[in-house]
């Protein structure tokens, strides 16, 4: 929808009175696509897709920020994204090192890292680690930077940890079998502790998760946004949290 700039602001304030009479999902999840092809829509470098990306980044969790959502994860690079062409690569981990220590000197946001760190160049992976460690007293919107992220590896590690939980604590192979359930892959996720993803966004029109919060997206609403992340407005969030809170949520089928 492109409305003139009145009438624009108009139907913002509209739907921002109606979002704010409506219930608020408590974790919303951002699967922050399209950068790329934004770029490329331009003619521009990939690099500076993903730069614009990293900019619509604080600008978004201002909107998140008033309206209640305690918990926001940000998918900025999958286990598939460290196998891209070296040069597009390089350039992308050094957006996200200056966009993740940027998050965390607005000092507004409490930040956890979601991922596998190990995968990623030392020296990018020891500025997350001090970006996350420089915000651990803030009391602020949680936000899990999802870096190196893949949602296999996020279950294999759970499971990983819990036997090596059990394995300390003296219990044999058999004894796990017997034993483990749900809550102890839970317990061991990256997210551990926090409310599972009520709403899961994905720009770019793609209709598919890719493997995002796999485990914890299993009761999760989605809402597929066709606007690429850098052109991603308030009004397409607030059409999804309208979206979202309309729905009649059921577990299982």
């Amino acid at each position: 929808m492109h409305l003139p700039r009145p009438a624009y602001a108009l139907y913002e304030r509209k739907l921002t009175a109606e979002v704010s009479r409506l219930r608020a999902p408590r974790h919303v999840g951002v699967i922050l696509d399209g950068n790329r092809r934004w770029a490329a829509s331009f003619g521009e470098t990939a690099a500076t897709g993903h730069r614009r990306g990293a900019a619509k980044i604080v600008e978004f969790l201002g909107w998140a920020e008033p309206l209640g959502i305690e918990v926001v994860t940000l998918w900025m690079l999958s286990t598939d994204n460290l196998s891209r062409a070296s040069r597009e690569l390089g350039d992308l981990l050094d957006i996200i090192e200056d966009s993740v220590r940027e998050l965390a000197e607005t000092r507004r946001f409490k930040l956890r890292v979601v991922g596998r760190l190990e995968l990623l160049p030392e020296r990018l992976a020891a500025s997350v680690r001090d970006s996350v460690a420089s915000t651990a007293a803030i009391d602020g919107l949680q936000v899990n930077v999802a870096v190196g992220y893949g949602g296999r590896y996020e279950i294999a590690d759970a499971v990983r940890s819990y036997l090596r939980e059990q394995a300390e604590a003296g219990a044999t192979l058999a004894d796990v079998a017997d034993r483990i359930d749900v809550p102890d892959i839970d317990a061991h996720l990256y997210t551990a502790g926090q409310p599972d993803p009520d709403l899961v966004i994905r720009t770019s029109g793609e209709q598919r998760i890719g493997g995002f919060l796999m485990w914890q997206s299993a009761q999760s609403e989605l809402y597929f946004c066709e606007a690429y992340w850098p052109d991603f407005r308030r009004v397409d969030f607030l059409r999804a949290l309208r979206d979202y809170a309309k729905r009649e949520r059921r577990l299982g089928l």
